[in-house]
Formats: structure tokens, sequence, C-alpha cells
């Protein structure tokens, strides 16, 4: 299975797991909250709104056109403290996880 396959998959976990906790969100954030240029979109958007809003978004996109996905990549870190008081903070951590190790992999 190539990384391509794999990050899909593993996207789809990533919302799936989501949707399970409760925590995947039916109204997007404005549009100025999505424009934030801090990592993460830490100043605008919680944890679970930047993975739903802009990360799994934008690496859907990257798949698709099967453009370079990120290499030296690690989001738990930050996944895990910023969602450790959080509903279905250990399965969504569990996917991170996963996707880290894939971009991690030569």
């Amino acid at each position: 299975m190539d990384r391509y396959h794999q990050t899909q998959q593993l996207l789809e976990r990533l919302e799936s797991v989501m949707r399970e906790a409760g925590i995947w969100e039916s109204k997007s954030p404005g549009a100025a909250a999505l424009a934030s240029t801090e990592p993460f979109a830490i100043d605008t958007l919680s944890c679970s709104q930047w993975l739903q809003w802009i990360f799994i978004p934008r690496m859907k996109q990257l798949v698709a056109q099967k453009a370079a996905l990120p290499a030296q990549f690690e989001i738990s870190p930050y996944v895990e403290e910023a969602m450790k008081d959080q509903q279905g903070n250990m399965a969504v951590l569990a996917v991170t996880r996963e996707l880290d190790h894939l971009f991690r992999a030569k």
C-alpha cells in the first residue's frame, strides 16, 4: 500500500473517531478563524477544529493531487497537550501518532 493510500485511510479514521467522540462539528468556523497564520491556528481554533477544518482538508487535497506529502511531520505532541481534557482524546491521539509515524518513515 502506498503512502497516499495509507494517508487517506488514516484521515478517514481520524474523522471517524472524531465523529464517534462527538467533536466533529457541523458548522464551519468563520473565515477569519480559518485564515489564522499561527501554527495549528492556535489563536482562533481549538485543536479539534484545526484537525477538522484545516488539517484533514489540506491533507486530503495533497493525497488527491498526489502532491508531495509532509516529511519530518509530527502533530501528536500538540494534539496530546491541546486535547488532554477533551472527550475522545486518546482515540484521536492514536490516529495522529500513526500519521506522525507514517511521515517520519523513510
